[in-house]
């Protein structure tokens, strides 16, 4: 049976406000745990065991504030959720200019890097810690996003690879998740108009669907639960199928 008792686990997650992340959050303050939520936008929840940060991690202004924030903080975190990040509209790296490849992976890729070396000394000293970081399917492969995500998500998986291969002896587990085709309000795009581009994109799945946001956070819950102990720097793949045949 999962454990789902989350009481006196401090959870830090970010891209809190919508879609994956706010699964996210809801489940883990479900399950007992004190959240502390980062997004750009406001984060339209409130709990008494939820403390929420309006930033845009994109900002490098705004990214180092809360690494400050985050290393003057006494207690450590349990559990590290990196769900944050933005799409590219599946351009080629030709279509893409500097400028919007420096913002995705401003994005995508360094607060992650940031947000790790913030939060992972402590979770060293107390033993223990978990990290989730929001992969993608374009993080195993191409054609799931453009270029710059791409990129970016591969590197994620580095991150979480080499955390995990560095700090397991110290308590530390790293894990990566890469959804497929999540209907979110990132994906809105998709479904615009008679939803045409949402349409072929489920029946280029096996499973002939979009998941549901919820999934992937039950999903994060099974990573960080005790009965994946052993799990440390693997990729889960949550994608209906879809990467089988491409």
């Amino acid at each position: 049976m999962i454990e789902q008792n989350y009481h006196n686990q401090k959870v830090f997650l970010t891209g809190a406000a919508s879609g994956i992340g706010f699964c996210q959050m809801k489940t883990y303050l479900a399950a007992g745990a004190e959240v502390v939520a980062v997004d750009v936008q406001e984060i339209d929840y409130e709990s008494d065991r939820l403390t929420k940060i309006q930033a845009d991690l994109g900002q490098k202004e705004e990214l180092d504030a809360l690494v400050n924030q985050l290393s003057a903080r006494v207690e450590a975190f349990d559990i590290f959720l990196n769900t944050a990040g933005v799409l590219d509209g599946f351009q080629p790296l030709l279509n893409q200019d500097q400028a919007t490849i420096d913002q995705v992976l401003s994005i995508n890729l360094q607060p992650a890097i940031a947000l790790t070396q913030a939060v992972l000394p402590k979770m060293i000293r107390q033993g223990h810690g978990i990290l989730v970081y929001m992969a993608s399917i374009a993080g195993l492969q191409a054609g799931g996003g453009g270029a710059a995500y791409t990129m970016a998500k591969h590197a994620l998986i580095g991150l979480t690879k080499q955390v995990a291969f560095d700090y397991a002896k110290d308590g530390i587990r790293a894990n990566a998740i890469a959804p497929g085709a999540i209907k979110t309000a990132m994906n809105a795009a998709d479904f615009a108009g008679e939803g045409k581009i949402a349409q072929e994109v489920a029946k280029q799945t096996p499973a002939q669907r979009w998941a549901d946001p919820q999934e992937v956070a039950d999903l994060t819950l099974y990573l960080t639960s005790p009965q994946a102990s052993y799990m440390n720097g693997t990729v889960v793949t949550l994608d209906g199928g879809w990467t089988l045949g491409h």
